[in-house]
């Protein structure tokens, strides 16, 4: 039985990346979040824990046992070398962690790996395509401030300018879904799940 096609998928804050994923979940098609992931695996994983906690120290985690996020954030937060440092313990276990997920996917024809974060294709990765979710960044900021109106105009600034550029991210795309409300989304995403099961067919 040979192994699903991995397809990438990835935008930045507001781009719709996870609508993106929801309809292909809908399609019947597994998604792995490796952002959600590598949250709950920073919880539960014991090998991972032991790693933070010697990177960081045990203030990483609180007394009952719980990830201490905005600690670790203020940790690594300007500090280069601690947050390569955390990010060195915390993707081999990520890696780790899809590597047995896509074993369990026998008989897809193809799986969906999202993150915020991602290469090209085969660049130190499994991927066989990347997707890049594009929407302008006026629209990402309306809908980030929709669906959290507390939060300042200036940190969702600050969160964009903090990931990557379109333009690199533009650069690792095999495909592109243009979410920017002047054409439709779905049949973007059904051409390509059409495109990604005759790949996966060939």
């Amino acid at each position: 039985m040979k192994s699903p096609l991995q397809i990438g998928v990835t935008g930045g804050i507001g781009s719709g990346k996870t609508i993106v994923c929801q309809v292909f979940r809908a399609l019947g098609i597994p998604v792995y979040e490796a952002d959600e992931r590598a949250k709950w695996l920073t919880e539960h994983d014991p090998i991972l824990k032991a790693d933070i906690k010697r990177v960081l120290g045990p203030e990483a985690y609180d007394v009952s046992g719980r990830y201490n996020r905005a600690w670790v954030a203020s940790q690594v937060f300007g500090n280069p070398e601690r947050l390569t440092a955390l990010n060195a313990v915390i993707h081999p276990r990520v890696f780790a962690d899809t590597a047995s997920w896509i074993t369990q996917q026998t008989g897809k024809s193809y799986v969906i790996k999202e993150a915020a974060l991602m290469k090209a294709a085969g660049d130190n990765n499994s991927l066989d395509k990347v997707v890049v979710v594009q929407a302008p960044v006026s629209l990402r900021i309306e809908r980030i401030r929709k669906r959290d109106p507390h939060r300042p105009e200036s940190e969702i600034q600050n969160i964009i300018a903090r990931q990557i550029s379109d333009d690199d991210r533009m650069k690792i795309a095999d495909y592109v879904l243009e979410n920017d409300e002047s054409q439709l989304l779905l049949p973007q995403i059904i051409h390509l799940h059409e495109e990604f099961l005759r790949i996966a067919a060939n």
